[in-house]
């Protein structure tokens, strides 16, 4: 089940919200009951073969906390018993396969591939239960005594299966002491639209040409570098509305339940360097990898050799972490060498790169970036940048520009430019004044209803991170 679908709209949502406000308003144990047994079988509607391994994940989960927290003289034994349990599920269902093609690389080698299908959302509630582990270790929360608690936590159907990454120790306490208010509604209702109307109408449109060049390259037709950058560009832009979208529908989700989740994205396409842009990317993941994987290498604070190896390391698991291929390896070093650069000559932390050119060289890596990580394999990224730059078989390709990408940028030009707006922070400038309160509403129905429309039509791409 997805958000941008006539069944979560029109029936899950609205029951759901029934449930939780009528019958169940004066009991939170029967409302937090009514929230798992709801997210259970949220998941189940589009997982249900894996039902049963996210019920796993919550009960190995639930028992490894306990024993964190009852023998502290084993804690760290405990601990790490239960990262490879988290850890190795995630291996066999996302890694194994391609760990195995890696090893038939090697001469005499043939193992077969298992083809086990990828559980929707397994990075996001993997992550989510190793922080409950490692906060309870660290002692930032107490392990819950009711397995009711972990499975709403690991399970709560807005963050499920694409994020935002919630921290076990941000919402420990909300979950037997959340407040709802017609306030807090009303705001999640309005940052909902906002997310649905960026999935529906900016990035579903923004895909259509991206996965239509991206598939004139992957089966063999030369383009023009213009087609090139207009595909990296659409993609650009399609995956900051796909998944700052979903981040803005789970967080709008949890308000309406009484939950504030932190937020995942802040307009990130405004940085003037790398370094501000992974600050306002996915913030969540960001912040995860600091906490949990380069703070206790050593982070900033040793030798210069061992801080570029703690962001290698964390670089490779964050692209590692996005998929089983090459080209998400290949991605995360890219961002390692750039964030290197940027530390040795102090971008983005003493203000020393210039505003237009900043932003510029930013777009820039971002752009290349994101068309590493579009291509299915780096065969097709190698044939893409070929084009992008102009190059064919080692030569300088005359072709820079051709009708067809023209046609498509003057065909879907407010597309594009309604794209490019609101990757600035508009919305807060207009929200500042009292007309434009009431502008933002009448402008949300409105694109509720727009979006009702493409919904209905059948205009609807799944969300990229369901992937991850």
């Amino acid at each position: 089940m997805v958000f941008a679908s006539n069944i979560f709209l029109f029936f899950f949502l609205p029951l759901l919200l029934f449930l939780y406000y009528l019958p169940f308003r004066k009991n939170r144990t029967a409302q937090n009951l009514c929230l798992l047994l709801g997210s259970l079988g949220f998941y189940a509607y589009g997982e249900h073969r894996y039902i049963l391994l996210l019920l796993f994940s919550i009960t190995c989960n639930y028992l490894f906390g306990r024993w964190i927290e009852e023998k502290r003289h084993m804690a760290g034994r405990i601990l790490l018993a239960g990262t490879i349990v988290n850890f190795a599920v995630l291996f066999v269902f996302k890694y194994l396969d391609f760990t195995i093609s890696v090893f038939n690389r090697i001469p005499g080698v043939e193992m077969k591939a298992v083809g086990l299908a990828l559980p929707i959302g397994i990075s996001f509630f993997t992550f989510q239960a190793q922080s409950y582990l490692v906060d309870v270790y660290r002692g930032k929360a107490r392990a819950q005594k009711n397995p009711m608690y972990v499975g709403l936590y690991i399970a709560l159907f807005p963050q499920l299966i694409a994020g935002p990454i919630v921290r076990y120790e941000s919402i420990a306490s909300q979950m037997t002491e959340r407040k709802e208010s017609p306030e807090l509604f009303s705001d999640g209702v309005e940052r909902f639209l906002i997310g649905l109307a960026k999935k529906v109408l900016l990035a579903d449109t923004m895909s259509v040409f991206a996965d239509r060049i991206l598939t004139r390259v992957a089966a063999g037709d030369r383009i023009s570098a213009g087609m090139a950058w207009l595909g990296s560009i659409a993609y650009t832009l399609r995956i900051y509305y796909d998944f700052s979208g979903y981040s803005d529908m789970a967080i709008g989700l949890g308000k309406m339940f009484g939950f504030e989740f932190e937020e995942n994205f802040d307009h990130p396409y405004i940085s003037s360097s790398v370094t501000e842009f992974w600050r306002r990317w996915h913030i969540s993941l960001s912040s995860w990898f600091r906490d949990y994987v380069y703070i206790p290498l050593g982070g900033s604070r040793c030798s210069s050799w061992k801080i570029f190896r703690n962001l290698l390391i964390v670089w490779l698991l964050t692209g590692i972490w996005h998929g089983a291929g090459w080209n998400f390896i290949f991605w995360g070093l890219w961002y390692f060498v750039i964030l290197s650069a940027e530390r040795l000559l102090k971008i983005g932390r003493e203000k020393k790169s210039l505003p237009v050119a900043g932003h510029l060289y930013t777009l820039f890596a971002v752009v290349i970036g994101w068309t590493l990580f579009m291509a299915p394999d780096m065969s097709v990224a190698g044939r893409y940048f070929s084009m992008m730059f102009g190059l064919a078989s080692g030569k300088i390709h005359p072709s820079y520009t051709d009708a067809g990408a023209w046609f498509i940028l003057k065909d879907n030009l407010p597309f594009f430019l309604a794209a490019g707006l609101f990757c600035l922070p508009v919305r807060k400038k207009i929200s500042e004044y009292t007309i434009g309160r009431k502008l933002v509403a009448v402008a949300l129905l409105m694109l509720f209803a727009l979006s009702l429309i493409y919904i209905i039509k059948g205009n609807y791409s799944p969300f990229i991170y369901f992937n991850f």
